[in-house]
């Protein structure tokens, strides 16, 4: 259609934007309205027409979009009838063109969906003809012939058709003038008196009278201006003008004051009848005040720059008058050339944040529109996205586009993505506008949590109080809100599994242990339980610890005396020689303690005896520092007497006591990657004796050199104990070790103790995946063989790769990055494959290039990429190796000649060496044979262990190769995976040709 006054929005043209045509109606549903109708009035029954029913419109919430974004119209959703918004001015909206039409958009969501409507305005008689000036004087010389010809300026209407004007007549009628009235052409139309009788200026030398200009609506309008006549004398030749139509080309940004053109009317008179004033008179409905004439020159000048998207053309009357009062009028289009300075404008439709993290690819995010009110080159646009990874652009429907995911999202990656789009128009220089969109990620529960340790060990001492806390797990979970809400609890085991102690609890928020009840060491001395720690995700996501729990010793058990008995029954008899020397054995005490450790180490001491000198009893300073001892002389009196003296006896120290640790081992943990001289943990021991015997120093206690561990990197500080690591370790070579620490007091000779701490390294994200087919060594890559004929899912080949990391450090996952066709291939994300996505077309090239991005599961994640090619080929026989060229003859000459040279040296060095080494030679070669195969197979198994172990791969697979010694290259192809059953069967075929 076309469009005056307003611009017409600029469509997007964009081939694929054909591809969502399925989503609009075919056929624009259209409806006409009268301008002027009231605010409400009916347009017409949208959902009915449309095929649909006024709950879908509300379901689907169906909208109104303009092109020029102004609401003309509004739908009630209640009854699906489209009705009128506001005041609808044709004239105002269309101008003077012939159709006026209100194009729109109905815009329905899920699914997403057009429909085209068209709404023509029409016309009725609200403006009456007016004429551009009030009043007109003619000065007309009493000489004038019957028929002359005065022009006027003509009425303009701004309605339409038959309501625009129709008829001009002078009002009153007199016999000395009349009306003649017409169009030379659509644009061009007249008005002017003629002249019906010769004048006489001494008998009338003024006359009066009114020109009417009629419409024809009903009722009709109409317009007057007043012309006066005034008769003169002899100036019988009027202004004539060069031209009828004046043309003029003006760019929209010339600057204020420039000349767009020059009009110029001679006149054959002399004298004043011969001088030519000019005057701008712009046709009703147009501004004069963008346009200045010079009187004298004819120069029409710019007062203030032209806006192509406000008018394309301009239209002036430009009436040259002589002195005599004659005059003549001719008219200039200026024709507004366009150029670019609007820049394109977006419109967001509809936009959808945040977005869940397990949104499918293919998603749509936002749907917006683009539009540039500059006309050709200058309005065409095209829209790029800034980062298009995870989020791209996709045509929808004309100038709509939208932006969808492209691949999976990942909230623990990344939870906000801040994407620009760019709108650009074709001009010189082009102009371009930038909208952004921020798209939060919302989370999924994907995540479970993740203990700070993979076991634990706690203690507690028997006999302890009921629900004595004795330590505590912590899980983190990288998910948030309810999905990172951890509760802790104890797993459930199967009957047959349970523990021997149930007492132990767990606090479901805080993960603190308790010990339920009191516990005996001599019944009980460790228990293991399995705590969950579970997440408030649905579904739940949760993960398992074992915490050892370790009872330690109190001294609560009295000794038992096993020999003599002690039943009751009279104390057995030792017979002992009157003979016997001092230190004869009389007997021994046997007595046993149920308790461990220096709880049930026994000492023996003579409490009373009939002859106390006779007998002797070891004394013990940790059990009694000092005696007091009273001496009781008796007389035999009657009654006896009696005086007593007190003996107070202390006992000094020696070094029998060895220190003793408050564990029995230690277990601590380091991250790789540490820190050198990093504090790890405190080994301590307490010593039962007194002063030097009592001062404990630590050390490493030395070891053989067969069992030295793989790590000399810990130490130990000889004062308090602390542990340290003195240099970085790194996980991938050194997961734990083992040391023995030594404590020592300074007694003579000295006593120790020892104690076994385990290190264990916790391993850190510092490796990137290593690609371990396509092979990345600098050379080109190789080709995968791809039939056109392959379906979908067909395996093009599978990237291999491995992380040295462990647990989710080492998970990898598989993104395609690059390609040269990026809808013609897709990527596994676990497992590696490339696959067909869709069947290959006669417009897809032959090689294609791809880059795939391999990336672990660490914080931060560390990637690696692996560039790989495919060739698509009709059959498999169009495969052509490159073949060396033959070699020249001098080529050939000269390598004859090396071999000569080198035939010589090795015949004389092997008649020198020959008896020599013959022999050796012969055992070697055998040694040597025997090692490679050896050797082979020790890597085959181990690179397959240690793939395996990463757990970067699924499942095993075997491939044949075929290599002929043709070959200009070592590409190889990936024919099938097998079971991982026949992991050691495979064998590697090679095929040698000609």
């Amino acid at each position: 259609r076309a469009c005056t006054g307003e611009r017409c929005p600029v469509q997007v043209l964009c081939l694929s934007a054909f591809l969502a045509l399925p989503l609009a109606r075919a056929e624009p549903i259209r409806y006409s309205v009268a301008e002027e109708a009231e605010s409400g009035s009916l347009v017409g029954k949208l959902a009915e027409d449309a095929g649909l029913t006024p709950p879908q419109l509300s379901a689907r919430r169906a909208r109104l979009l303009s092109e020029d974004g102004r609401q003309h119209l509004r739908l009630d959703r209640g009854s699906g009838r489209l009705l009128v918004a506001g005041r609808l001015d044709r004239e105002e909206l269309c101008a003077h063109s012939a159709t006026c039409m209100l194009p729109f958009e109905l815009l329905l969501s899920d699914p997403l969906q057009f429909f085209r409507v068209e709404v023509t305005l029409n016309d009725v008689n609200d403006h009456s003809p007016v004429f551009p000036e009030v009043r007109d004087t003619f000065k007309i010389p009493e000489t004038s012939e019957t028929g002359s010809r005065f022009p006027l300026q003509v009425a303009r209407d701004l309605d339409i058709g038959s309501n625009n004007i129709q008829a001009y007549r002078i009002s009153p009628q007199n016999a000395d003038f009349s009306v003649s009235y017409g169009s030379r052409s659509e644009d061009d139309k007249y008005l002017e008196l003629v002249l019906e009788k010769p004048l006489d200026r001494e008998e009338q030398a003024e006359m009066s009278f009114s020109v009417i200009a009629e419409d024809g609506g009903s009722p009709p309008r109409s317009g007057t201006t007043q012309v006066k006549i005034v008769i003169l004398d002899a100036n019988d030749n009027a202004p004539m003008f060069t031209k009828h139509v004046y043309i003029a080309k003006v760019l929209e940004n010339m600057p204020e004051g420039s000349v767009i053109l020059t009009v110029l009317a001679t006149d054959q008179d002399a004298g004043i009848n011969g001088d030519i004033s000019y005057e701008i008179t712009e046709l009703v409905g147009q501004s004069d005040s963008q346009f200045v004439i010079d009187h004298r020159t004819g120069e029409i000048k710019l007062t203030k720059p032209l806006d192509f998207e406000e008018a394309e053309t301009h239209l002036l009357s430009v009436r040259a008058r002589d002195g005599g009062g004659l005059s003549a009028i001719c008219k200039v289009l200026v024709e507004v050339v366009d150029v670019n300075d609007n820049a394109p404008e977006l419109a967001v439709s509809s936009f959808s944040s945040p977005l869940p993290e397990n949104t499918v690819p293919g998603t749509v995010v936002a749907l917006f529109t683009v539009r540039d009110r500059d006309s050709g080159a200058n309005g065409k646009i095209s829209c790029a996205l800034d980062d298009q990874l995870f989020f791209s652009l996709r045509p929808a429907y004309k100038n709509y586009y939208e932006l969808v995911t492209v691949s999976a999202l990942d909230r623990e990656r990344t939870a906000r993505y801040v994407l620009g789009v760019t709108a650009a128009d074709a001009g010189s220089p082009p102009l371009t506008s930038t909208h952004t969109f921020t798209v939060d990620i919302s989370d999924v529960n994907d995540n479970a949590p993740v203990f700070n340790q993979t076991s634990y060990t706690m203690y507690v001492r028997e006999n302890n109080a009921p629900t004595v806390f004795v330590g505590a797990v912590s899980a983190a979970d990288a998910d948030v809100g309810l999905n990172a809400k951890v509760t802790y609890s104890l797993a459930p085991v199967p009957a047959a599994e349970r523990p021997s102690c149930s007492c132990i609890s767990v606090n479901s928020e805080n993960g603190h242990v308790f010990v339920l009840r009191p516990l005996d060491y001599e019944r009980l001395r460790q228990s293991e339980v399995t705590v969950s720690a579970s997440d408030a995700g649905s579904p739940p996501l949760r993960a398992n610890v074992t915490v050892r729990l370790v009872v330690l010793d109190e001294n609560d058990n009295a000794p038992l005396v096993l020999y003599p008995a002690q039943d009751g029954s009279a104390a057995s008899s030792e017979l002992v020689p009157v003979s016997a020397e001092p230190g004869y054995l009389v007997t021994k005490v046997v007595a046993v303690d149920a308790d461990s450790g220096q709880n049930s180490w026994l000492s023996y001491h003579l409490l009373r005896a009939t002859e106390p000198g006779l007998f002797m009893s070891a004394l013990d300073r940790e059990r009694t520092a000092r005696y007091v001892l009273g001496v009781t002389a008796a007389d035999a009196g009657s009654p006896p007497l009696t005086s007593t003296h007190t003996f107070t006896v202390d006992i000094s120290d020696v070094n029998d006591n060895a220190p003793v640790f408050n564990q029995t081992s230690y277990t601590m943990y380091v991250r790789e990657n540490n820190a050198p001289t990093v504090f790890v943990g405190a080994v301590s021991a307490a010593d039962a004796d007194v002063g030097l015997n009592a001062k404990v120093t630590y050390s490493l206690a030395p070891v053989p050199a067969a069992e030295r561990p793989s790590c000399s990197c810990i130490s130990v500080n000889s004062e308090n104990g602390h542990v340290f690591v003195l240099r970085p370790l790194d996980y991938e070579r050194l997961r734990q070790s083992e040391v023995t620490v030594s404590a020592s007091d300074a007694g003579s000779p000295p006593l120790r103790a020892n104690v076994t701490v385990r290190l264990v390294v916790l391993d850190e994200n510092d490796n990137a995946p290593l690609v371990l087919y396509p092979a990345q060594d600098g050379s080109a890559a190789s080709s995968e063989l791809v039939p056109v004929s392959a379906e979908p899912g067909y395996l093009v080949t599978k990237v291999v790769a491995v992380d040295a990391d462990s647990g989710q450090n080492s998970w990898l996952s598989y993104h395609l990055l690059r390609a040269t066709e990026p809808g013609l291939f897709s990527v596994a994300v676990q497992s590696g494959e490339v696959r067909l996505k869709r069947p290959v077309t006669e417009r897809d090239s032959a090689k294609h290039k791809l880059l795939v991005l391999v990336r672990d599961n660490g914080k931060p994640p560390l990637s690696a990429t692996a560039a790989l090619s495919a060739l698509l080929l009709k059959d498999f026989s169009d495969v052509r190796l490159p073949h060396g060229s033959p070699p020249t003859d001098e080529q050939g000459d000269s390598l004859t000649t090396y071999l000569i040279i080198a035939l010589v040296f090795v015949s004389l060095l092997f008649l020198i060496s020959s008896a020599l080494f013959v022999a050796r030679k012969v055992c070697k070669s055998k040694e040597l044979k025997a090692a490679h195969v050896l050797s082979g197979a020790h890597n085959l198994h181990s690179g397959l262990a240690d793939a395996a172990a990463a757990g970067t791969l699924p499942r095993a697979y075997c491939y044949e190769i075929s290599l002929t010694t043709g070959s200009g290259n070592s590409e190889f192809q990936f024919l099938k995976p097998i079971l991982p059953t026949f992991l050691l069967s495979c064998q590697t075929k090679a095929e040698f040709g000609t």
